[in-house]
């Protein structure tokens, strides 16, 4: 199952044109199952959907994960999920609230996408490192609850840790253990890990790519990073966590 998280930038590319139609073009190169949008809203028409949500079908084969009924909003705090149109929603999906400066949240869905049934948490954290850990800890405790709880879990999005041993990493790490790293940020000479792609149990994600082309270096201040979910792992997690 190939996965991907990516920050959009609002759809302004590295030059700061608003060109939301080639973020479905790079969506379309990665080819993803299941891809989490960061910043996928209109900088400054925060009321209207950005992205061409029946284009993006066309273009990729993806739907759009519905969240919130609330006209224009086409996923939750800027953060939107796009899914193989045979997916199955086994919950309504939720928007966390995260709190910060700059209102922050998550997508917290239950989904089989053909290996078992998965937890999702698609996620943007914030700037400051003593939010970022209260955030992560707001994570967990999502995860803790409800029937599902022992679903496995794929976190990921854009945490803004620019450490190995970041304040949010140092949170999540006893459930996901060390998360692998690829530098995305900024596109056009990648330096940073900001986007992460973490699972639980460990194994789930064996490691992760950046998807480095010409048109992804223009589309966005980041790149898209992929990861390749092992679906061994998937199954046998889900199995144990079904009831008995």
């Amino acid at each position: 199952m190939l996965v991907a998280t990516y920050n959009i930038h609002h759809g302004r590319g590295t030059a700061g044109l608003f060109r939301p139609d080639r973020i479905a073009a790079v969506i379309a190169e990665i080819g993803p199952d299941l891809i989490a949008l960061q910043e996928a809203q209109h900088y400054f028409r925060r009321g209207t959907g950005m992205l061409d949500a029946r284009g993006i079908e066309r273009e990729t084969g993806l739907r759009l994960l519905l969240v919130t009924e609330r006209p224009g909003e086409q996923g939750w705090r800027s953060n939107l999920v796009l899914l193989r149109q045979d997916a199955r929603i086994l919950r309504p999906p939720e928007g966390l609230r995260l709190g910060g400066l700059e209102p922050r949240g998550a997508v917290l869905a239950e989904l089989d996408l053909g290996w078992g049934p998965f937890r999702l948490l698609a996620t943007h954290l914030s700037l400051g490192a003593a939010r970022r850990r209260r955030q992560a800890e707001l994570l967990l405790r999502a995860m803790e609850s409800g029937a599902g709880a022992r679903l496995p879990t794929l976190l990921l999005g854009d945490l803004n840790e620019r450490k190995p041993h970041g304040s949010a990493l140092e949170v999540l790490r006893p459930v996901f253990g060390e998360p692998p790293r690829a530098a995305t940020f900024p596109a056009m000479l990648p330096m940073l890990s900001l986007d992460r792609i973490l699972g639980h149990p460990r194994g789930l994600v064996p490691g992760v790519t950046v998807h480095d082309t010409p048109l992804a270096r223009r589309a966005s201040d980041h790149l898209p990073l992929v990861a390749q979910l092992d679906t061994r792992v998937l199954a046998a997690a889900s199995r144990a966590a079904a009831p008995a």
